[in-house]
């Protein structure tokens, strides 16, 4: 795979609040100039597109310089591109790890060239970061599981796991298992199949989905670890015209499936405020290389350290609160979300 490397520089002027007169005293010099490394896993779905350019945009502003490395989907492409990114002498490495394990790797390379590490969004594991940013993900499995349970307290259900690699699907099985126990302990509600869907890739779902409804099976309830997973199984589920009928809960707050959850045939999202992560990604990015202490609100533990986390929450979007949720933080239009229904049966504004 070819080494692709976007260089984002920018030189902008530092100071607010400075008269006029003295701007060109404060314009940044090449020895100040901050250069922050971004390394990212994917940019497939569509939650890292907003991801990369909402950091990008306030880096900028900032007046930092980012290179931006996407490994897509491959370890070894990763491990390449972040000893490039050290290579170029960039005073912070923010890392969105495709394999939480062998990203530890990355982060001591980064380390013992005095690097400093945000592990964005997803945890490395057994690495120190100096800071993990990410939102409860587990709360996000917490969700999801709830949002579930209400539509479906008893009955079959399917869960397509995310990603083995990434930590974060771990962490998602974890919150909504915690809610599918008691039902499971009881009887009321049975897993009849669990998979993790490699890479997060739709075609994977599919081709899982498609394996599994050629059974026929009774399912009454689908745990998709993110967006695109669900709509994967949502389109075998049309196929199969069960679509509206079996309960399928995902999360990401992506505009299709937010599409799904107004139209009936996603029961809920979860939706993460992805401009208060990739903001604080920027912000603490250029904190660090300035030298400051940067606060978390909480601590995770990576498998041998408690790391700074700074955690953001999540919220449930269902078709009752998707316009007090998704619309009023203009995370999609109105128009968009709603493009498939009937515009009678719009809510209004």
């Amino acid at each position: 795979m070819l080494l692709a490397a976007v260089l984002l520089s920018v030189a902008m002027l530092w100071g607010c609040g400075k008269s006029p007169e003295k701007e060109a005293d404060t314009k940044t010099s090449d020895e100040d100039k901050i250069v922050i490394g971004f390394s990212m896993d994917t940019l497939v779905h569509e939650r890292w597109l907003r991801d990369r350019d909402i950091f990008v945009a306030k880096a900028k502003e900032l007046g930092a310089e980012v290179i931006l490395q996407i490994a897509y989907s491959d370890s070894q492409e990763q491990e390449k591109q972040v000893q490039y990114l050290l290579d170029q002498g960039i005073d912070v490495l923010v890392l969105v790890p495709h394999d939480a394990v062998s990203a530890a790797g990355m982060v001591k390379k980064a380390k013992d060239k005095g690097v400093k590490v945000i592990s964005y969004d997803r945890l490395v594991k057994n690495a120190n970061v100096d800071l993990y940013l990410s939102f409860d993900n587990t709360k996000v499995g917490e969700l999801m599981g709830e949002a579930a349970i209400a539509k479906r307290p008893q009955g079959n259900y399917l869960l397509l796991n995310g990603s083995e690699s990434d930590n974060n699907s771990a962490m998602f099985r974890e919150g909504y298992m915690s809610l599918l126990d008691q039902g499971i302990q009881e009887g009321s509600i049975k897993i009849v199949g669990e998979t993790w869907i490699k890479d997060w890739l739709y075609e994977n779902a599919l081709a899982y989905m498609e394996d599994v409804m050629d059974q026929n099976p009774q399912i009454d309830a689908i745990i998709a670890g993110n967006d695109t997973l669900a709509g994967a199984a949502v389109h075998v589920l049309t196929e199969k015209r069960l679509a509206g009928k079996v309960i399928v809960v995902g999360h990401d707050a992506d505009l299709d499936g937010c599409q799904r959850v107004v139209e009936g045939t996603q029961s809920a999202t979860v939706y993460k405020p992805i401009d208060i992560e990739a903001t604080k990604g920027a912000e603490f990015a250029v904190a660090m290389a300035r030298g400051r202490m940067v606060k978390a609100n909480d601590t995770i533990n990576d498998g041998r350290f408690d790391v700074p986390y700074y955690k953001i929450e999540p919220l449930l979007v269902t078709k009752d609160n998707m316009m007090s949720t998704i619309i009023k933080d203009k995370f999609h239009s109105m128009e968009d979300v709603y493009m498939n229904v009937p515009k009678d049966d719009w809510p209004t504004k």
